[in-house]
């Protein structure tokens, strides 16, 4: 299980209130938190900040490579910013979040993944928007991966996210994204899923107990990859033990791993 951690997101006030300050011990403490807490990679993210995103991306990620050794999921639309982030990413391959089979997204971020050679995470969404059924999001996610591929991206590399959308705003939506990673992993073989795990609980109360339900049974439909708050009491441990209940975990070792690492802390 790749877990991702989602802390430095600018549209957390902590976080937005930081990047205005220039403070960097609050950036540093959140990041190595996460990286104790069991996160493989660290998500970094100054969305909120439209017109300085290139620049405060780009000084985000160089404290993050400073005082961290974990990789980074560089998160932004904007190819600016990306590459700007991407010209001082150190620590391992990062992943670009994200690119999308809409033409002009998705012309503009395949150069940033083959001259810096990252991992990237695909949206199952195009020119139409997002689908509205489990067939045509799949169908979606067949087409950005043959189109990644050809173009020079390698399978290995790609994660395909099915668009979680909140239970508040549609009571389907959780068995939506469940089906659909299902009929990715059927029909997308190796292919590796992600998806955001908190947008399941945007709006609800008691989000953890939400997220967490949701997210042994995104393990149990294939679910690879996570983007969530590692920190959440218990959370990056029962994504292991999920994977191992799930039969996806060959002779419990990667749940074995998890716990000596968390006990190590």
């Amino acid at each position: 299980m790749i877990v991702i951690g989602e802390k430095l997101n600018t549209s957390i006030d902590v976080i937005r209130e930081a990047v205005q300050n220039s403070d960097i011990e609050t950036i540093k403490g959140i990041a190595l938190s996460q990286a104790r807490a069991g996160a493989d990679y660290i998500d970094v993210n100054c969305g909120t900040f439209v017109d300085r995103e290139p620049e405060l991306l780009m000084w985000m990620t160089e404290i993050l490579v400073e005082y961290t050794d974990k990789p980074l999921c560089i998160d932004s639309p904007n190819p600016q910013a990306i590459e700007a982030a991407l010209k001082v990413c150190g620590n391992g391959k990062p992943i670009i979040n994200s690119i999308t089979g809409q033409r002009q997204r998705y012309n503009s971020i395949l150069p940033l993944i083959l001259d810096y050679g990252t991992s990237v995470i695909g949206l199952c969404m195009n020119d139409d928007g997002i689908p509205d059924s489990v067939d045509a999001r799949v169908s979606v996610a067949e087409r950005l991966v043959e189109d990644l591929v050809r173009d020079g991206v390698d399978y290995e590399d790609i994660f395909i996210d099915p668009m979680v959308q909140p239970m508040a705003t549609d009571q389907s939506s959780g068995q939506m994204t469940l089906k659909t990673i299902a009929g990715i992993k059927e029909r997308l073989p190796g292919i590796k899923t992600i998806c955001g795990l908190s947008n399941i609980s945007f709006g609800l109360p008691e989000r953890s107990s939400v997220n967490k339900a949701f997210l042994v049974l995104a393990i149990n439909a294939g679910l690879d990859a996570a983007i969530l708050d590692p920190t959440d009491h218990g959370i990056v441990s029962l994504a292991y033990a999920a994977k191992l209940m799930s039969s996806q975990d060959d002779y419990c070792l990667g749940y074995l791993e998890s716990i000596r690492k968390l006990n190590g802390r």
